[in-house]
């Protein structure tokens, strides 16, 4: 039986050895994919492609470069949109050229090799015309909707909705079963419902037109809106064109409550501006009856220490304002002090040559920056972190900068709401703003205290020029466009009063913006002009007025 046993194993064992040596051969008879070597021979002849001068030749190689499976292609199309992808004139060999370090630096496409020290003039670079741009940026966008990065994929669907052929659309349907962020889910639907549109199944029309009723997104507005454009006069038998008209509105209305939303946020942030504007307005003329002309250009100074600083830190933008505003104060403060000191207090009383003098002084100091820096408009650069804006939704967005100013102006007007009720300074400045005469006898140093209330309001001045540097250019007359608002807001607020500042400033600022859509800039700030007329006829001391001396002047 023993025998018997191995004789039988032996038996199974050939045959098997048989069966196996009948297989064919990977090699030889059988088409395979995904071989490591015919993927690099795929590769290397469509990267060869690139050196064509033909445009045509160089996009059919771009779409060759897709078909293979290899994590240098994406790196490869974004060289070519920097303009970093060349090609050695004498080898052919392709590298990534940094011109930036010093010296130039490389790096071969095919291994990834360093190199150092090149030279630029042994290399052409790759060249791209418009169309092969587009073209880049849809095949990187295709490549990036397969990327773990979740930022990546987002942004790859952002730049293909209104734009998915139908090719892509299958691809879309495929991976919105795979997608787990809703955001780019939903943003998948809308650019499926857009391509839905271009079909002719009228009831698909209709339940996309349904899902984009619900959109933001200008691609879906505007695919709508064409639609409508391209039924024209035509009989509505299926029901698509009801369907559009419906989306369409409801899109509108959406549309129109959030452009409310964000004209009252550019309203906010003007009437920030001129709350930093009008509050060191608002306390001089309190205190010391003086009507300053010059206020604008204290603030002018205020924004050229910001260019200033930047320019002399040139590397460290990022930190400018933190170094701008605390100079900026102390700069136009200073200034404001040298003119109370120098000219203000020899004319207390007579209101008429104290308007004339700083009037004056308001030119001087135009001059100042056309003489030693230009008569011509400055930049001032945003930091990165003020860069760009907040993006609530495709209908609304706030940059940052004008976030950052509106809750700098209310950190400036608590500061000094802190120093005005909470210092000895502010108690006197209370104190000789309600009643002169009775501050003085009880020992208050007057002089001493016009002299620091006109510096604190001018420093004031120069850091609401910070600010304003953020959103507009810097030039001389950069004062002249905000005095008049600013007297505006003293007047309707109360003067003196610093919650009479915030109220009047914040008001009139966001009325001016509801205005101007319809009227336009210039006939807004007449109708507010016209209204403060009308509103100080019943009301000549303002919203808040102050009790006191100034008061009773």
């Amino acid at each position: 039986m023993r025998i018997l046993w191995y004789t039988r194993r032996h038996a199974m064992l050939s045959c098997l050895a048989w069966l196996f040596a009948c297989l064919p051969s990977p090699g030889l008879g059988q088409d395979t994919t995904a071989k490591p070597a015919d993927n690099a021979a795929a590769f290397t002849q469509a990267l060869a492609g690139l050196k064509a001068d033909d445009f045509d030749q160089k996009e059919t190689a771009l779409r060759q470069l897709v078909q293979v499976n290899d994590p240098r292609v994406l790196e490869i199309f974004k060289a070519l949109q920097d303009a970093r992808l060349y090609i050695a004139t004498q080898s052919g060999e392709f590298i990534y050229l940094n011109e930036d370090t010093d010296p130039p630096s490389g790096m071969k496409v095919l291994n990834g090799d360093k190199l150092a020290d090149i030279d630029p003039a042994a290399y052409d670079k790759v060249s791209v015309n418009n169309q092969l741009r587009t073209t880049l940026k849809e095949l990187i966008a295709g490549l990036n909707l397969h990327s773990p990065d979740r930022a990546l994929r987002l942004a790859a669907v952002n730049e293909l909705v209104g734009d998915v052929t139908p090719e892509k659309l299958a691809l879309f349907n495929q991976l919105l079963t795979q997608e787990k962020d809703p955001e780019i889910a939903e943003v998948m639907q809308v650019a499926i419902a857009i391509a839905d549109l271009d079909g002719t199944d009228s009831q698909a029309k209709i339940q996309a037109l349904q899902r984009l009723s619900d959109s933001l997104r200008p691609e879906a507005y505007n695919r709508i809106k064409s639609l409508l454009a391209e039924s024209g006069t035509q009989p509505d038998s299926s029901g698509v064109i009801a369907a559009a008209t419906k989306a369409l509105n409801n899109i509108d209305s959406r549309r129109e409550r959030y452009r409310f939303i964000e004209t009252t946020i550019f309203g906010l942030s003007l009437g920030s501006i001129l709350l930093l504007i009008a509050i060191g307005l608002s306390i001089t003329f309190g205190v010391m009856g003086v009507i300053n002309m010059a206020h604008g250009e204290l603030m002018m100074l205020g924004a050229y220490t910001t260019y200033l600083v930047q320019a002399a830190l040139p590397n460290a933008i990022d930190y400018s304002l933190f170094i701008a505003i605390p100079l900026a104060f102390l700069i136009s403060g200073l200034v404001g002090v040298a003119i109370e000191r120098g000219v203000i207090r020899f004319l207390y009383g007579r209101p008429l040559e104290t308007l004339l003098a700083t009037f004056g002084i308001s030119l001087i100091l135009q001059q100042i920056p056309r003489t030693f820096i230009s008569a011509q408009n400055v930049t001032v650069q945003n930091p990165s972190w003020l860069s760009g804006s907040w993006a609530i939704n495709p209908a609304l967005s706030i940059t940052y900068n004008r976030l950052f100013i509106f809750g700098f102006a209310i950190v400036v007007f608590f500061g000094l709401l802190a120093i005005m009720k909470k210092t000895s300074l502010g108690l006197q400045v209370r104190a000789v703003s309600q009643n002169r005469a009775m501050a003085k006898a009880m020992g208050v140093r007057t002089e001493w205290v016009d002299a620091l209330t006109f510096g604190l309001g001018s420093g004031i001045a120069g850091i609401a020029g910070v600010a304003l540097s953020q959103i507009t250019n810097v030039g001389p007359n950069l004062g002249q466009g905000y005095i008049v608002d600013s007297f505006m807001v003293v007047v309707f607020g109360g003067v003196g009063n610093v919650w009479g500042m915030l109220v009047g400033s914040l008001s009139l600022g966001t009325v001016s913006k509801y205005l101007e859509p319809w009227s336009g800039a210039v006939l807004a700030k007449i109708f507010i002009l016209i209204f403060i007329i009308l509103f100080i006829q019943k009301r000549p001391r303002g919203l808040f007025p102050q009790k006191g001396r100034a008061a009773e002047a």
